[in-house]
């Protein structure tokens, strides 16, 4: 079941009180701080309740809520959950103003902001700052999203509420603006800033280029997440950041003593990276929903996430070696899986599963995923093949948590590698299954494409195993390091590792002190090590402590999530303490503000209005039964003008009495604009190409790959030596139109044509060097043998 309430605006038609959102975000080096301030006004003639249901990034540190009403600022205490909500409901029946901050029982990425007893004519702001860290993408630059989209998450039948009702509306229809600016700082130049939004043209502010300032365009639409990527000349150097404690706060707590931050990039030996793994059991879990058959950025021209998926699939297939195991699962309402268990890898299971791939379509309902995740990790592991689990969601379900808690449980038998894809994937899971699962994250939004992403990916998985990680500090006599983070349990190539930890004892300012990761690469002792200064860093005010506090707090919570049933209440007094302590938010914990100073009780019936957060016609569209059941979802709404306002749950007095709507063809044209059926694209060339090759490595001599090489089977037999084998050449030709004309996309054909060059190796065919110069004469290529691995 879908367990959001979607509609316009109220019953009523009432305006919402929500006029305008201002979000500053302040980037250090890769910490960022987020202070969005949102300005309310209740214009109608009785006091308001608005409820506004927004998200967040999963891992932001919630540390700051106040309100300003009239010239009164009131800032917000951090308590007990169940104990601030009876401080707001205690507040609104005795007539004062409250606020009240929460986090989502069920997903930490989502946040549930009340304003009680908002006056007539009265206006107020809330001020709401968080921090986080921005995650590394494949290009080296840092990710920041500010979502700006709540899509409906999918709650499975028999599980507990969700504890907040969000209110969509479609995103040309959100009655509020935004405004959003940026400045970046950090201790090398900043390169450049990239945005899926129209921004203003870069600013820098200084002439070395170390600091910078950029906007977002006028006249933002609420159809897409606000996402930065941010890229810093030499960003993959070390780094180690010491913060002073909270002078206020007792020594020998989190908040009273320094805490330090360090951000290590392991680099392994070429020798071991060159030789990447060709065992394994690769297992796929693509996501099948309805919403799955929306285009990834929500625009017609562009190919569904399904689509998209469904030629991602295979070229991972295309990718793997000859000897490994694999399986696909795929999930909605319910599951099906391609074999009963993982397979061997060859020409036979590889063509049986590309068909079954090829008939995919996101039909399967909901977004069920933790029943097909429970299925894979009964499945015994298969010796000498470790288990790679890849999952493929737009991230859309209502239980977060406890998806998490199962991958964290089996973390021991396998790496999983999570994919977020189109706007409004939900942060919380997609980073969750990653971090606790070993693997890597990755986002696909915008004009992002998927395959590279899922490529680099793969590579990662290929990479050898990190085992028996140990972190080990040097630090001067009488000063103790005590670790935040929890234990690092994945290392990938140029990947950045965080550690977090608490600096207790007397500390010279002047001295140095090592942290050290050691770990076993392909049974090699290896390590990197790190020397920093002791002296805290100046005005970088408490944010790594409030970020090693989130660290701590999600440590705490996962614990016990697992230890649920005891009835064990200490791990639960643990967090609500350090929440207290920090400021910073967590599951126990709310933010409650109230205004004592208000003078008189505000008097008359108190009115709730939910404030729509933007959603997307399209997303909608393509997800209803109704719609989905025509040829043409536009022509449905045409011919069935009621059904349609049904769908979209506008509840009009006109529509409920006379089955009609004045707004009608209004809203089926913005419908129509945004939502109308992309025609399917002629296929990629490249996929063309890579459909074809067999599963150890090589091409067949025939007309399809004439025709994909744009050649007649006459001009590509011809052109062939005499004594050279069929399979050679036309391998021998796969791999030179790929070198010469599709560099650009190296990353997604890289592994397929390893494995072709390792299959024409093993051929040990004569005349290899005069094929290489027949095929570039018959391209128009003049690729060397040399770059094709031969």
């Amino acid at each position: 079941m879908m367990v959001n309430c979607c509609g316009l605006l109220t019953a009523q038609k009432e305006p919402v009180p929500l006029k305008s959102i201002e979000v500053e975000l302040q980037v250090r080096d890769h910490v960022a701080t987020v202070v969005s301030t949102l300005n309310y006004e209740n214009k109608e003639d009785k006091p308001v309740e608005a409820v506004f249901v927004f998200p967040l990034p999963g891992d932001a540190a919630v540390c700051h809520f106040s309100a300003k009403v009239g010239q009164t600022h009131i800032v917000a205490e951090v308590k007990e959950k169940q104990q601030a909500r009876e401080e707001y409901d205690d507040a609104l029946s005795s007539g004062q103003q409250a606020f009240l901050l929460e986090e989502s029982d069920q997903s930490p990425d989502i946040f549930s902001l009340s304003v009680g007893s908002l006056p007539p004519g009265e206006s107020t702001s809330i001020r709401l700052e968080y921090v986080t860290e921005l995650a590394v993408q494949a290009d080296d630059g840092l990710r920041f999203c500010l979502p700006a989209v709540l899509n409906p998450r999918y709650q499975p039948q028999g599980s507990e509420d969700v504890s907040v009702q969000v209110t969509s509306v479609p995103a040309s229809l959100v009655p509020y603006s935004l405004s959003f600016s940026a400045r970046v700082s950090s201790p090398r130049p900043i390169s450049k800033v990239e945005s899926s939004c129209s921004l203003e043209p870069l600013q820098y502010l200084n002439t070395d280029q170390t600091q910078a300032m950029v906007k977002l365009a006028a006249g933002h639409k609420f159809d897409r997440d606000v996402e930065l990527l941010i890229y810093y000349k030499d960003a993959h150097q070390p780094t180690a950041v010491v913060e002073a404690g909270q002078a206020s706060a007792k020594p020998g707590t989190l908040m009273g003593d320094p805490v330090v931050m360090v951000s290590l990039y392991p680099e392994f030996p070429q020798s071991v990276m060159s030789s990447l793994a060709s065992c394994g059991e690769f297992v796929f879990l693509l996501d099948r929903s309805g919403s799955m058959d929306c285009s990834i950025n929500n625009s017609r021209q562009e190919e569904t996430r399904i689509g998209s998926a469904r030629d991602t699939l295979l070229l991972l297939l295309k990718s793997l070696s000859m000897g490994c195991y694999f399986n696909i699962y795929s999930f909605g309402s319910r599951f099906e899986h391609i074999f009963p268990k993982s397979v061997e890898y060859n020409e036979k299971s590889m063509e049986e599963a590309l068909k079954k791939v090829e008939e995919m379509q996101a039909d399967l309902g909901g977004t069920e995923i933790l029943e097909p995740l429970e299925h894979i990790y009964k499945q015994p592991c298969i010796p000498k093949q470790p288990r790679q689990l890849f999952v493929f969601t737009d991230g859309e379900v209502g239980n977060t948590k406890e998806v998490i808690d199962l991958v964290k449980k089996n973390a021991g038998s396998h790496r999983c590698f999570s994919f977020g894809i189109g706007e409004g994937a939900s942060s919380a899971l997609i980073n969750g299954l990653a971090k606790e699962g070993g693997g890597h994250a990755q986002f696909i939004t915008g004009t992002d494409r998927m395959q590279p992403k899922v490529m680099q990916s793969l590579r990662f998985a290929l990479q050898p195993a990190v085992e028996d990680i140990l972190v080990t500090w040097d630090l001067p006599k009488g000063v103790s390091a005590t670790v935040l983070s929890p234990p690092i349990t994945a290392i990938f190539q140029g990947q950045r590792s965080l550690i977090y930890a608490q600096l207790t004892g007397q500390r010279l300012e002047a001295a140095e002190g090592c942290v050290m990761v050691k770990y076993s690469l392909a049974g090699h002792p290896s390590q990197n090590q790190l020397h920093f200064h002791l002296k805290p860093a100046e005005d970088t005010g408490l944010t790594i402590h409030r970020l090693a506090a989130r660290t701590l707090i999600r440590s705490l919570e996962l614990e016990d999530r697992s230890d649920r049933g005891q009835q064990d209440e200490g791990v639960k007094k643990k967090v609500v303490e350090l929440s207290v302590q920090s400021g910073v938010s967590s599951s126990f914990t709310a933010f409650i503000a109230v205004n004592k100073d208000s003078g008189e009780s505000i008097q008359g019936p108190l009115a709730r209005r939910n404030i729509p957060t933007p959603r997307f016609y399209a997303q909608m569209l393509c997800s209803s039964p109704m719609m989905r059941s025509q040829p043409d979802p536009t022509m449905a709404c045409a011919a069935a003008p009621s059904a349609f306002c049904d769908f979209m749950m506008c509840d009009s007095e006109e529509l409920l009495e006379t089955g009609d709507c004045a707004n009608f063809s209004e809203c089926y044209d913005d419908v129509e604009d945004e939502a109308a059926v992309p025609q399917q694209p002629l296929r990629d060339p490249l996929l063309q190409l890579v459909s074809l090759q067999k599963a150890s490595g090589y091409w067949m001599l025939d007309a399809a790959l004439a025709s994909a090489l744009g050649k007649t089977s006459e001009e590509v037999e011809k052109s062939k030596p005499a004594p050279v084998n069929k399979e050679v050449w036309a391998t021998i030709l796969a791999l030179i139109w790929l070198h010469g004309f599709k560099m650009d996309v190296k990353e997604e054909w890289e592994l397929l044509a390893m494995k072709a060059a390792s299959w024409l190796r093993a051929q040990n065919g004569p005349c290899v060097t005069e094929c290489v110069e027949a095929g570039n004469a018959l391209l128009g290529c003049s690729v060397q043998k040399e770059a094709l691995g031969l």
